[in-house]
């Protein structure tokens, strides 16, 4: 893995001429994404993650956490005891620079004996799941790692709308597949990532999979965009 989407943060954090990342998938052309973004305040946030942030409460796991925005508000705002783990050396490398208490470099599946009781997954949280079947597993995993009452926070969008629309209102999806599985490409500095899977998942897919699991599971608010915020409990 040549971990350019932590190369890009760690060069964004220590000033080492960063470039605008660029992504591509299955369904979409290749798209230029500022690493800027990633460093974002609070107040730069979109409606969702606030409400996230502001839900947070107790000792919180942020799963995928990247340049640590979303952790360091926790931190330092919020007053909360936060982990923060991504399978991204150079992120966490980051994470450190930029203040952030108890970083590690980690898979939310190798985490064990800790208990939080809020864990969120932002920025599409379900995109780690990579593929639909594999939900079940990380939801379960999730849910080992809950205190009792405690919630996950998790973002994601129904992207249906990608699709083309026939004249009845019937979606032209893939067959063989569930229409949020996407392969996701990623280019840096001139270098190019290996294409890795990354799911989006519409509410109802995924209200279905946490009680399938034995999660309860409430829509808290949606975005301009198809995108929602949902608590599993």
């Amino acid at each position: 893995m040549k971990d350019l989407f932590g190369k890009a943060i760690l060069d964004y954090q220590t000033q080492n001429s960063p470039e605008d990342l660029i992504t591509e998938t299955d369904i979409s052309e290749a798209d230029e994404m500022s690493v800027a973004w990633l460093f974002r305040t609070y107040k730069q946030m979109p409606k969702i993650e606030k409400k996230a942030l502001d839900l947070a409460k107790g000792k919180v796991l942020d799963v995928g956490c990247g340049a640590g925005s979303h952790s360091l508000y926790l931190q330092n705002d919020r007053k909360l005891e936060v982990v923060s783990i991504d399978i991204s050396a150079n992120a966490i490398k980051a994470c450190e620079l930029r203040g952030l208490k108890d970083a590690r470099v980690l898979d939310v599946l190798d985490l064990e004996t800790q208990k939080f009781d809020t864990i969120i997954l932002l920025m599409n949280g379900t995109g780690i799941f990579g593929r639909l079947q594999d939900t079940s597993k990380y939801l379960q995993k999730l849910k080992s790692l809950l205190n009792p009452n405690g919630q996950i926070l998790l973002d994601s969008s129904d992207i249906i709308y990608m699709f083309d629309e026939d004249e009845d209102g019937a979606y032209s999806v893939p067959a063989d597949k569930y229409y949020g599985e996407l392969t996701f490409g990623l280019s840096y500095k001139g270098q190019s990532e290996n294409a890795f899977p990354w799911l989006y998942l519409d509410y109802n897919t995924l209200q279905n999979a946490a009680h399938a699991n034995g999660l309860d599971c409430e829509l808290l608010l949606e975005g301009e965009h198809y995108d929602y915020l949902a608590r599993l409990f």
